[in-house]
């Protein structure tokens, strides 16, 4: 698995389909209102996902794991949403902290860690 994670609009899927070399028919954009699919060779807006299993009682981080095995070969992209203002509401503070959850989760267990900043990709692992 390859876990690429930055900011918002900061070139994280033009930096994946470059280096991998896959096309916008290669991409699952996870949403928010619908359950995950982990089929796509790239998995796209991971925070989404993890809003998604909390307004549906699901632990993120639980679900990634009981799909380790079709995530073995795929590249995983997340919005960092752990800097700014710590969120008022409720909801919003439990999503910050799945999402952190789950990419140390995803970072774990990646053969290949990038944070693109800027359209910079920088290897971490």
């Amino acid at each position: 698995m390859v876990l690429i994670f930055g900011g918002a609009y900061q070139g994280k899927l033009a930096f994946a389909q470059e280096k991998f070399q896959l096309s916008d028919e290669d991409v699952f954009f996870c949403r928010a209102d619908s359950a995950p699919e982990f089929s796509a060779r790239i998995i796209c807006n991971l925070e989404n996902f993890c809003l998604y299993c909390l307004s549906n009682g699901i632990e993120p981080r639980e679900l990634l794991r009981q799909n380790a095995d079709a995530l073995r070969d795929k590249i995983v992209i997340a919005r960092d949403i752990s800097q700014g203002v710590v969120p008022v509401d409720p909801l919003q503070r439990a999503w910050r902290e799945a999402c952190g959850r789950a990419l140390i989760y995803l970072a774990q267990e990646a053969g290949e860690v990038y944070r693109v900043f800027c359209g910079l990709p920088e290897r971490l692992k």
